[in-house]
């Protein structure tokens, strides 16, 4: 796939989901989250770099006490194919018999997320709980993994902002947006 210049991808690109909607759906799952937790104070483990945004509006949605941690795990090293997953930082904070709330940018395949989540329950976690920003609708997710909540859903295109990068840039665009379908297509 050719990625265009980034000021040409944003202004041939749909936005599909503007601030507004973003943060409103985000508010929305924080509530979920608070009844799923029933006051627990769960580990909210941020999956660096894409999930950085979202997770910080997300934990401002979310009234029950927090421990943070994070893990940075990649399986793109700044391409746009996935690859083996490559631990960057695991989690520091004791996970035993807790609740983790995995949060992440995008659940598309779910390789990594499938990865991080079964790393966390052999650390001992209680139970881990997956929260993204959005769900990217296709057929090719990997068995065995799904989002306890999701904020929006996305068409089977580049997706990118709010957290999500097209080749390292754009994660601080204030709304997801999807590279041209002539662009996005192009394999």
């Amino acid at each position: 796939m050719s990625i265009p210049p980034l000021a040409e991808a944003v202004a041939t690109a749909d936005i599909l989901f503007d601030r507004a909607t973003v943060e409103a759906q985000i508010a929305r799952m924080g509530s979920q989250i608070d009844l799923a937790l029933e006051g627990e104070r769960p580990v909210f483990m941020t999956v660096m770099h894409g999930a950085l945004l979202f997770a910080a509006q997300l934990a401002l949605s979310i009234r029950t006490d927090l421990e943070f941690d994070y893990v940075h795990a990649t399986r793109y090293r700044g391409g746009i194919t996935g690859h083996e997953l490559h631990w960057l930082r695991e989690p520091v904070v004791p996970l035993e018999g807790r609740i983790v709330l995995l949060v992440d940018d995008i659940l598309d395949e779910g390789h990594t997320l499938k990865a991080v989540r079964d790393a966390c329950l052999r650390m001992g976690a209680r139970r881990v709980l997956v929260a993204v920003m959005c769900t990217k609708l296709h057929g090719r997710r990997a068995e065995g993994i799904q989002a306890d909540f999701n904020g929006v859903d996305v068409p089977d295109r580049y997706v990118f902002g709010y957290g999500m990068d097209l080749n390292e840039q754009a994660r601080n665009l204030p709304a997801i947006y999807a590279l041209a379908d002539k662009v996005s297509h192009e394999h």
